[in-house]
Order: C-alpha cells, then structure tokens, then sequence
C-alpha cells in the first residue's frame, strides 16, 4: 500500500497553554541537569587517574548512552512547548526511532557488562584481572555498539513496512514503533509480535539476567569480609536501583499489545528523560571514589585559578 504521510503531529503531553509553559521549564531543568551530570561523570573518570578500572570504563559509555538516549527525544519535546504545531518529518521520524532505540539498547547492554564486571570481581577476585582486561573490555563495548544498531536498525525496517494512508497524528511527544503501530492502514498483528518478540524480549531477558546475577553477587558476598561486604553491597545496590528504575517502566511499554493506556507517556516521560537524569545521582552520591575524584578535580581547578 502507498504511504501518503510525508510527516506526523505529535499530541505532546498536554494541550494546555498554562501546563506546556509549566512543561517546558521543567523539561527544560531537567534535560540541562542531565547533560551536566552525566558529561561531568566522563569528564571525571577520563581524566582521574583513580577512576581506572573496569567498571568506571563501563559508566564511562553508560553515562554518554544516557546523555545521547535523553537527547533523541527531550529537546523535541521542549522546543515543541513553546509552539503551536508539533510536527516531524516522516524521514525525521525514523532517524528519531533509530537513535533512541540505539541509545536504549545500548544502555541495557552496558548495564548487563557492569553487571558482568561486578559478577568476575567479588566471585572471582583471583582472576579479575585477566578477565576484564582492557582489550576484553573493549571487545566486549564494541560487540554493544554492533547489538544496538542490529537492534534499531530491525526496529526502523519494521516501521517502514508500515503503509501510512491517512491518519498521522501520535498521540505521543516522541516517535516509537508502538504508536506508529496505531496509525498504519494494515493488519498490525505480525509486526506487533516482531516488535515484542525484538524490544520485549531485550527488555525482559536483560532484567532476568541482571537480577539474577546481582542475587548470585549478593549471596556470594556472605563469604567476605565486613568492610568488603560494606563496599560491594553499596556498588551493587546502586547497580540495582538503576536496573529497577529503568527496566520496569520499558517491560511495560514494551512487552504487550498496541493498546493506549492513560499512563502510557507519562512512563516514557520516566525511562526516557527521568533515567537519565537520575543515573548520575546514584552512581556519584553513592559512589565514594567518584566523589573523592570529583573533589579533587574541583579543588585543582579552584587552585590553579587562584594561582
């Protein structure tokens, strides 16, 4: 079927005058936090020589997934605040879906890697050093980069498969496969089990995967010192709460049915911009040595201004 739709009209999160104004500064706040936060996590870790090991390495591409993810969709959304027609180009639509599907994927995959270092730290401290060293590190970052663009790559071969005939309002601020499901004059039932069975499953094997491995590192922690439990049960319960605060609002949009919920945006609004913002909080105030690391660049820079 020909597609006719050359662009889309995004609903936002409110059709409000007073509320977008309201949106747009919030959004506005929190897309500027998460851009500092998350940049200054790279900046620190690259340039502390204390902040070498594995899994700083890991939150290195964590925090600029986070930083790239939030930017595919936050600052549409509120630049779309501020005028009165939120429309997107059909060929920005895509590019739009690839990016935030590339970024998410990634994410998911860096989590699963941290998870993996943490897993060879506390149960296998003897050969920790063999097996992450640096060249397995970099393989390992390099087969994430490969997994997300297969994955969004897949996700934007199955939105073009869509015929779009008529309607092409999203009753969205961003462009997904799901709500794009909604507008296709077609059958979408087949294109819906691809998109769980893509999305979905990525969603709940890489959770399964992670709480189980973090349930392994915890019960193997009964064997270690006080002071070793102290410090790898507060790594692992930062790791946890991002695990939970980012992969219980993606399970939900992603493993069901095209079906509109009232708290559909609202979840994405979560996962897509909260996360990421968030992220960086709990990896620097519940991270002694970034704290440490970030002091000390502070410090250096206040005294070398003053000299």
């Amino acid at each position: 079927m020909k597609n006719n739709v050359t662009e889309f009209i995004f609903l936002g999160l409110t059709q409000d005058p007073v509320k977008k104004k309201i949106v747009f500064v919030i959004f506005l706040v929190f897309y500027t936090a998460t851009m500092i936060g998350n940049l200054l996590i790279v900046f620190t870790i690259k340039t502390s020589p204390t902040l070498g090991s594995p899994m700083y390495f890991f939150l290195t591409y964590l925090s600029f997934s986070d930083f790239a993810f939030s930017s595919t969709t936050a600052p549409k959304l509120i630049v779309d605040n501020l005028s009165k027609k939120h429309t997107i180009s059909f060929d920005e639509c895509m590019i739009q879906l690839f990016a935030m599907h590339f970024f998410g994927c990634m994410e998911i995959l860096v989590l699963n890697l941290m998870a993996y270092d943490r897993y060879v730290a506390i149960c296998k401290p003897l050969h920790y050093t063999v097996i992450m060293n640096p060249k397995v590190c970099g393989i390992l970052v390099i087969l994430a980069w490969m997994g997300s663009f297969v994955h969004s790559i897949a996700q934007v071969f199955l939105a073009l498969s869509l015929p779009f005939c008529g309607p092409n309002v999203i009753d969205h601020y961003f462009c997904d496969l799901q709500p794009l499901l909604r507008l296709a004059c077609t059958d979408t039932y087949v294109i819906n089990l691809l998109f769980v069975s893509n999305s979905g499953a990525i969603c709940m094997m890489s959770f399964a995967i992670l709480m189980t491995s973090y349930t392994v590192i915890l019960y193997s922690l009964r064997n270690h010192s006080a002071e070793g439990k102290r410090k790898a049960l507060s790594t692992c319960t930062s790791h946890i709460i991002v695990v939970i605060i980012f992969f219980v609002p993606c399970i939900f949009i992603y493993t069901r049915p095209p079906i509109i919920f009232p708290l559909d945006k609202l979840v994405s609004v979560f996962y897509t911009i909260g996360t990421p913002l968030l992220n960086p909080l709990i990896y620097t105030l519940r991270n002694a040595e970034v704290k440490t690391a970030m002091e000390k660049l502070w410090s250096n820079r206040v005294s070398s201004h003053g000299k």
